[in-house]
């Protein structure tokens, strides 16, 4: 009888781990993914590291239609070779429901089966451990597949998990860099001015002017709307040579409005300077980039500020405004962000309620410190 290998691929884990990786906040909306190419170079490495064909890849995630219907890179996904999609449903509050459960029953039931010899769980859920000690008491081999984090080690797995698999190995860290991209438009990509700064900086909190001598602006000049640039209130026409004279050959008379005025057109640079209007979270005072070790508030406000920060990177206006609208309720995939950082960044798997309410607090108050640029 031919041997094989299966791959379990907890889709909700993998995601968040490597956003947090390549975005520094496990918000999956914040990552573009190229499912093809990640498949594909996982089951190379577990080939590799197995020596044995993979039979499938199983993939677990929640329908992201209504009824637990797949979208449309679900779809995709599932039309891969050797690849059977295994989706669960979401909850109206956006939480995920039964994609554990299939996974823990497939695990413990195939196992039984013995439909694979060596079996790769691409998961750090606690909740699976017994699933696994079910697959290994039926003779099959279960090794942990994790998902790298910046520091190198595994991100977000249990350690009971840990200490129930064979053994455990981590995803390629090329894979991950090369198949998961932040969503977020490049520095490099921003349009610059001459002198080689943003063309829109991201305003400073500062309380605003009470008096028009404070915005200190010359009344007399209005602005073009379509233009940004200061306008004259009117504008003298050339002058337009008599006919006959030597000026009438080299000088041309310029195109005019009935009024007279010359019609004035953006040039290019305008336009190249232009982009459309992005959300900004100032650092706040004192704040510096940490990979770990904040403590009591720190800790709370690092999280919230690094998960309101990925957020902005793709919101629009009117995402911030339903999002201030919805208060006190946080939608469903930044509240399961938040969470599921701050375990991961205080190192336990559970978080008390006086800590769920902290970084919640601190959630809402980086919200409203968001600026339109």
């Amino acid at each position: 009888m031919r041997s094989w290998c299966a791959v379990y691929v907890d889709v909700g884990y993998l995601l968040a781990s490597a956003a947090t990786r390549v975005t520094g906040s496990s918000l999956r909306s914040s990552v573009e993914v190229d499912y093809p190419g990640l498949i594909a170079a996982l089951v190379q490495q577990v080939e590799a590291d197995s020596g044995l064909p993979v039979l499938r890849v199983n993939w677990y995630d929640s329908g992201a239609r209504p009824g637990g219907q797949p979208d449309h890179h679900q779809d995709q996904i599932g039309l891969l070779p050797q690849v059977k999609l295994r989706l669960g449903r979401l909850s109206y509050a956006g939480e995920q429901k039964g994609v554990d459960v299939r996974l823990g029953l497939d695990l413990a039931l195939q196992g039984r089966s013995r439909v694979a010899d060596v079996v790769y769980l691409v998961s750090g859920d606690d909740d699976l451990t017994e699933a696994v000690e079910e697959a290994q008491g039926a003779g099959v081999q279960v090794k942990l597949l994790s998902v790298p984090g910046v520091n190198g080690l595994s991100h977000a797995v249990s350690k009971h998990l840990r200490r129930a698999a064979d053994s455990e190995l981590l995803v390629d860290t090329e894979t991950i860099d090369t198949c998961v991209r932040s969503r977020a438009l490049p520095p490099g990509l921003v349009p610059t001015t001459g002198d080689g700064e943003e063309a829109v900086q991201a305003p400073e909190v500062a309380p605003e002017p009470s008096s028009e001598a404070d915005l200190d602006l010359d009344l007399d000049v209005e602005l073009d709307p379509d233009l940004d640039e200061p306008v004259p209130d009117s504008i003298e026409p050339e002058p337009v040579p008599v006919a006959g004279t030597s000026e009438a050959a080299d000088e041309t008379v310029p195109e005019s409005e009935p009024s007279g005025t010359p019609v004035l057109s953006p040039s290019p640079s305008i336009f190249g300077q232009r982009r459309a209007t992005e959300l900004v979270l100032p650092p706040p005072p004192g704040w510096s980039a940490s990979a770990g070790g904040e403590v009591g508030v720190a800790l709370f406000d690092a999280v919230a500020y690094a998960v309101v920060s990925s957020w902005c990177r793709t919101a629009t206006p009117a995402s911030l405004a339903d999002l201030r609208g919805s208060r006190p309720a946080i939608p469903g995939e930044l509240d399961r962000a938040l969470l599921l950082d701050l375990a991961s960044r205080s190192g336990g798997d559970d978080i008390d309620d006086a800590g769920r309410h902290q970084v919640r607090e601190r959630f809402w108050h980086h919200v409203g410190r968001i600026r339109l640029s």
